[in-house]
């Protein structure tokens, strides 16, 4: 029997990934709910998938669903709303007897998670996210290399993601909707630091301004400078020059790991692997979504031996 997924956010630029994931993995979309009406995306997906502006009549939809016959019901809500939603929209899933596959983070506020717990137990269902970098090709080779390694590493870790003006006058660029830059863009990130090289020892801000974040970690197998903007000047001129807004690379001990390429299936891997009992679940999504909060609400802490070289670019300007 093909699993049932229902999709909340489905107007939403991430939505097409999770709607092509669904149909690679030969799964249904028989329900979705967005408030902004773009939704003509469905039709290259299904003609036969039940839209609803309004989350109440989905959720009713959602519950008509569940007391009927197992074969119409929603096995699957796929959560791709703004991120202060997220925790409600899960418990909604788990309630209409679904489990919740949630776009990053999972959630903004670490203490949400001991709840959802909590009713993953009463409701028998799961709650899994997207940490599709774990997935990456090039970063499982880097993860192999490092299980070979016992001496702690010097990485450098530099995110650029160029958003227009636009990004700051929605959810996106409000912390309390979005958690942030080190959140909203940089959750993957941290998720990624802490698989590679272990657990937090100590923490370092050094720039917060809303548009850009820059900081180190102290890990238990490295020590890390890390930048995180949505500021087009930030892009470096490789980038600028090959007309790329986007620019990820992580420099471990010297060497370069780029992975800019190699995205396009992610979310379908994601899926596959979930599916197949394999998922990112609380527990995994927990360590990251708690550093994210740590970093958000830590006073700046100067210390010139762990600054992120760009740092002293964006001083000169």
């Amino acid at each position: 029997m093909s699993n049932n997924f229902a999709v909340i956010g489905v107007a939403g630029y991430v939505a097409a990934r999770h709607l092509r994931a669904i149909r690679d993995t030969g799964s249904t979309l028989v329900a979705a709910a967005d408030p902004h009406t773009s939704v003509g995306i469905l039709d290259q997906y299904s003609l036969d998938v039940r839209y609803f502006p309004e989350i109440e009549r989905f959720d009713r939809h959602l519950e008509k669903l569940r007391r009927g016959p197992e074969a119409g019901r929603v096995h699957w809500v796929s959560i791709c709303s703004p991120n202060y939603l997220h925790d409600a929209h899960i418990r909604m899933a788990l309630r209409a007897g679904a489990n919740a596959l949630c776009e990053k983070p999972l959630v903004i506020n670490p203490w949400n998670l001991d709840v959802l717990e909590e009713l993953e137990t009463e409701t028998e269902r799961r709650v899994f996210t997207v940490l599709q970098l774990r997935l990456h090709p090039t970063l499982v080779k880097l993860k192999e290399e490092l299980a070979n390694s016992d001496r702690r590493h010097d990485v450098v870790l530099s995110y650029v993601t160029a958003r227009g003006p636009w990004y700051h006058l929605t959810w996106k660029g409000q912390l309390e909707r979005s958690g942030g830059v080190g959140t909203n863009i940089g959750i993957h990130f941290f998720d990624l630091l802490l698989w590679l090289f272990g657990d937090v020892e100590r923490t370092e801000v050094h720039l917060n301004d809303g548009k850009r974040m820059a900081g180190a970690l102290v890990l238990k197998r490295a020590t890390v400078r890390w930048f995180l903007s949505v500021e087009a000047a930030d892009l470096p001129e490789s980038a600028t020059a090959a007309k790329r807004l986007t620019h990820r690379t992580i420099l471990v001990d010297g060497r370069e790991v780029e992975f800019s390429e190699g995205f396009t299936d992610l979310h379908t891997r994601v899926y596959q692997e979930t599916l197949a009992g394999r998922g990112f679940g609380i527990s995994v999504a927990r360590p990251s979504v708690e550093l994210v909060h740590r970093l958000r609400t830590a006073p700046g802490a100067p210390a010139a031996d762990l600054r992120h070289p760009w740092l002293e670019r964006l001083a000169t300007r």
